[in-house]
């Protein structure tokens, strides 16, 4: 074999790697965690709620006129539809919820996309902004940058960075998070209150976990929670509802 074959085929050998490792960079950039199927159930239209995904994933109830409307930030690469069924359910309540699909599934890539949302709708005259995990960072860092644009803050499973400091922000703020949880704890809740408003509410979900903050595809090792998805579920949902009457009675 001559010394170009040999090249050659070293060469073909490295693009063979190379177009490997693109395709396996493209994969884990675009990974979403699918939804459940109660999560897929929740995307239909009936009586009670709209559901669209053109330009972003928006929960409308039917038999109201809503002026609260509640932007949720997905958490790290997660399909948006995980969490229908909550959103579906906040909706039924008089409140419009929108979701955007995020850049590579990463809240933080694009978290103005609130400035977007609020345009489309006109209508609207209150806006909270939550989101859980790394979509409850972002959605914190939208609230330090736009003070002006939200009426109150719920983070899911998460906190602020250090460099959005909220302390003196005078909105309701709530933060959820799970007691079986390894990174969202009460030492490391704890030692970020000071970048929230003093009279943030703190809700510990006891037995609750991370993944369940939403309805998507997991592993048995992933699910550290006690409980049932449905009633860490009810407990997201009755802060939420308080968060959110409050903000549309102020």
């Amino acid at each position: 074999m001559s010394f170009n074959s040999q090249k050659n085929i070293i060469w073909g050998l490295i693009g063979i790697v190379l177009a490997g490792f693109c395709v396996w960079g493209i994969q884990w950039a675009t990974y979403a965690r699918p939804p459940l199927s109660e999560a897929i159930d929740a995307l239909r239209s009936d009586g009670f709620v709209a559901v669209t995904d053109n330009p972003w994933l928006t929960f409308t109830p039917e038999q109201d006129s809503p002026i609260t409307g509640f932007i949720f930030y997905p958490g790290g690469r997660i399909d948006p539809r995980g969490y229908s069924d909550l959103m579906r359910t906040i909706s039924q309540k008089g409140y419009l919820v929108v979701v955007p699909t995020m850049p590579i599934n990463m809240a933080i890539f694009d978290f103005n996309i609130a400035d977007e949302i609020i345009a489309a709708h006109p209508e609207i005259t209150h806006w909270v902004i939550g989101g859980h995990s790394v979509g409850g960072t972002a959605a914190a860092q939208y609230t330090f940058a736009n003070p002006q644009n939200i009426d109150g803050l719920a983070i899911w499973s998460s906190y602020p960075a250090n460099s959005s400091d909220l302390s003196d922000l005078h909105i309701p703020v709530i933060l959820l998070y799970g007691g079986n949880e390894t990174g969202v704890t009460d030492e490391s809740v704890g030692a970020r209150k000071h970048l929230l408003p003093p009279d943030t509410g703190y809700i510990k979900i006891e037995g609750g976990d991370h993944h369940q903050f939403g309805s998507y595809l997991l592993t048995t090792e992933e699910n550290l929670a006690t409980i049932s998805r449905s009633a860490q579920h009810s407990q997201i949902l009755s802060g939420m509802f308080e968060l959110l009457q409050l903000v549309t009675q102020s």
